[in-house]
């Protein structure tokens, strides 16, 4: 297992970050099924195994993120040794007491070696430690990576937004309570 340091984003890492390989691959799926009848409307998700893995572009542009980190209430850096490895950008919504993540990335290299974990675990304290009440983690239905994170760290479906990105693509939204 690594050694990973976690801090807040500096300036000095923003080239850094945006330079690293933001895409994923995933073998599933969550598919979005509506079905509209008069007086209500079904939404359901099933997970569906595709017949190839498939490589999700990011639905955020990274080359906007030095743009982006002036606004966030919050982010830090992965740093394994003095190099960054990953960040995640929390976002403050007031009256709710509800912190969002809009951006979870690990560095290619470094994915599935522990540094999601360690920057989640550090988002959950800072919000926590602001006694905030929630944590809502959004990512595109198609990121299977990140969907079996959100449930591994207790997260639970909180709902969805169809054409949410840029790309169109279907976001997922799951929360979870701070103590």
């Amino acid at each position: 297992m690594l050694e990973i340091d976690i801090r807040p984003t500096v300036a000095n890492d923003l080239s850094r970050l945006m330079g690293f390989d933001h895409s994923v691959t995933s073998e599933s799926v969550w598919q979005l099924e509506l079905r509209r009848e008069p007086g209500q409307v079904n939404a359901s998700f099933r997970e569906v195994r595709l017949p190839r893995s498939i490589s999700i572009e990011y639905p955020h542009n990274p080359f906007a993120l030095a743009d982006d980190w002036v606004r966030k209430s919050m982010m830090y850096t992965g740093l394994v040794g003095q190099d960054p490895v990953g960040y995640i950008s929390l976002l403050e919504r007031g009256a709710a007491s509800v912190v969002w993540v809009t951006d979870l990335v690990v560095n290619m290299a470094y994915r599935r070696q522990g540094v999601a974990n360690a920057l989640l675990a550090a988002a959950q304290d800072w919000a926590a430690n602001r006694s905030h009440r929630r944590l809502i983690l959004e990512m595109q239905s198609k990121n299977l990576p990140a969907i079996r994170l959100a449930q591994k760290f207790g997260y639970e479906f909180c709902g969805y937004n169809d054409h949410y990105y840029i790309n169109q693509d279907v976001a997922l939204f799951f929360a979870k309570a701070l103590k």
